[in-house]
């Protein structure tokens, strides 16, 4: 009965030992990835990859899909082509994200990362509001401004 129990426990180890998955390497580091990046930039740019592709590949992790960006329908790639589109109508920024929309001149016109050009029209009937208009540092209502000048 041993003989037969010790048979059946080393064929069922041997067993385990065959279907388990090989022993993989360690992953590199980030650090060491950038490095072997760096060091082969050239190459790996001529062959069409970007880095954050090599350190994935390197480290074996997946790659995360990237958000889709956010559009409307009636967003445009470009300000001329927004002008193209628009004739009769002013163009603005929309930021996605905030649904809010800004005039040319203003600071955030054509600088936010999600958003596109649109007709004024358009955007306010997509839903997205004007931008707060900016506080004028000289005039900001303060009681230092609102002080008569004492003589």
């Amino acid at each position: 009965m041993r003989m037969m129990f010790a048979a059946a426990a080393g064929a069922a180890l041997v067993s385990v030992v065959a279907w388990s998955p090989p022993v993989q390497a360690e992953s590199k580091t980030l650090k060491q990835c950038r490095a072997e990046w760096s060091a082969n930039k050239d190459s790996m740019k001529a062959a069409g990859k970007t880095q954050r592709v090599f350190v994935a590949e390197c480290r074996g992790a997946p790659i995360l899909a990237r958000a889709k960006s956010l559009t409307v329908g009636s967003q445009y790639p470009s300000e001329a082509e927004a002008k193209a589109g628009c004739p009769d109508d002013s163009i603005v920024w929309v930021n996605m994200r905030s649904k809010i929309y800004h005039e040319p001149g203003s600071r955030n016109y054509g600088a936010t990362r999600e958003g596109g050009y649109m007709c004024e029209k358009k955007s306010v009937a997509a839903g997205f509001r004007a931008a707060r208009p900016a506080r004028n540092p000289a005039n900001d209502g303060t009681k230092e401004a609102a002080k008569p000048a004492s003589g």
